[in-house]
């Protein structure tokens, strides 16, 4: 029996080919077309364009150096991924040693991380000048109020938790003439605090001038309301714990005002805050002028070592001249006239000098004398200081 050829090219779904299928006599042919090339037989694998030589040592060379690649960059991933996690330990640490996690409870204090002061400051671009322990820099949260941002002490394993101490009482002080302490970053070597910002700068600055600026015009009322600020701000301060918080450091330039010139006491980094029994120090801290004479020979650090300083400041108030320091000191020079002519008319400020109110500036420097007493258990309170000022503001509005 003779069976008939069949086309099996015509019927590749029983006879597959990828390439060109040619008919034979009993069967086919199955090739890849001018150049193509299969990885085997056609019927069963694909065709694809034959390479050349160099074709595919480029392919191999790319291949290679895509492997190499991504092995560098999976090494160098898993590299900075250490580096990483091995920065984040670092830095929580330092938290920790700044006294992290008893202050994260502190309810009136913000935690700011170190990218958020960058941006608050924007990259510390706005240096308001320097503090007890460096620059004081501007800076504008994202709600816009305004703040300073400054250094604290470097914290150590003797220091943390005084200065955990310190930061808590100081969030928690709500004083108008208090200098508010809004928050604190210690993911740094040395933490850095968030104050409320004073746009007038410092009592040292109203008082004595910027260099090669002139001086502005200051009131007896401004004067009185500011004296009267200050007194009350200590007050608070020494009423604060059972045992009180002395500054230690009162003088013009930890007296900062706002736009009102409401003044803010600041400078809390040399404050010192003590359990009953524990007011000596063998660590004399403040500036020497305004420095009770009491606390300077002995260590002993009371209230009214701040009443002796704030004394001095009030002095400056009223004369606006320098501290001085020594016999031509601005405190042995009104002791000298009060004990004279029991009158500080000569040192009285002229530009506030009026004849009219020549008595109400005497009743201030008599005040200062007070503050003044060499014996501590002579210095009124300060609370009985403020109220003094009061008084004496109240009469004199009544003339």
């Amino acid at each position: 029996m003779i069976h008939a050829d069949i086309d099996e090219c015509t019927r590749l779904e029983e006879f597959p080919c990828h390439g060109v299928c040619k008919d034979t006599e009993g069967s086919y042919q199955c090739m890849c077309g001018l150049g193509y090339e299969s990885d085997g037989d056609p019927k069963e694998n694909s065709c694809h364009p034959r390479l050349s030589g160099s074709a595919k040592l480029l392919i191999g060379v790319t291949v290679g150096i895509f492997s190499t690649v991504v092995v560098l960059l999976a090494t160098w991933l898993t590299s900075k991924h250490k580096e990483l996690k091995a920065k984040k330990r670092e830095l929580e640490a330092l938290e920790r040693k700044n006294g992290s996690e008893e202050l994260q409870n502190v309810k009136t204090l913000t935690l700011f991380t170190k990218e958020e002061l960058d941006k608050i400051t924007d990259d510390y671009s706005s240096p308001l000048g320097h503090g007890g322990f460096g620059k004081v820099h501007k800076g504008i949260l994202p709600d816009k109020t305004e703040v300073a941002v400054k250094a604290s002490i470097k914290v150590t394993e003797y220091t943390r938790d005084e200065f955990v101490r310190e930061v808590g009482i100081q969030s928690r002080m709500m004083h108008r003439n208090i200098l508010r302490l809004l928050g604190c970053c210690l993911r740094v070597d040395v933490p850095l605090l968030v104050y409320e910002y004073a746009a007038k700068g410092s009592l040292e600055d109203i008082l004595h001038g910027k260099e090669n600026q002139q001086l502005e015009p200051l009131t007896l009322r401004s004067r009185l309301d500011i004296a009267i600020g200050s007194g009350q701000g200590l007050a608070y301060m020494h009423s604060y714990t059972e045992n009180g918080i002395q500054h230690a450091d009162v003088k013009p330039g930890n007296i900062l005002l706002d736009r009102g010139l409401i003044p803010k006491i600041s400078d809390f980094g040399l404050s010192k805050i003590f359990m009953a029994g524990k007011d000596y120090t063998m660590n004399v801290i403040g500036c020497l002028p305004y420095m009770d004479p009491v606390y300077k020979e002995t260590g002993r650090l009371t209230p009214k070592s701040d009443v002796y300083s704030f004394g001095v400041v009030l002095l400056e108030l009223i004369s606006r001249k320098p501290v001085g320091y020594g016999e031509s000191s601005l405190v042995k020079q009104f002791k000298r006239v009060y004990e004279q002519d029991k009158s500080g008319r000569v040192l009285f400020d002229k530009d506030i000098a009026t004849e009219e109110d020549i008595p109400i500036l005497d009743e201030i420097g008599r005040l200062a004398m007070e503050c003044l007493e060499e014996k501590v258990e002579e210095r009124p309170a300060m609370v009985s200081v403020a109220s003094a000022l009061v008084m004496l503001k109240d009469s004199w509005g009544k003339q």
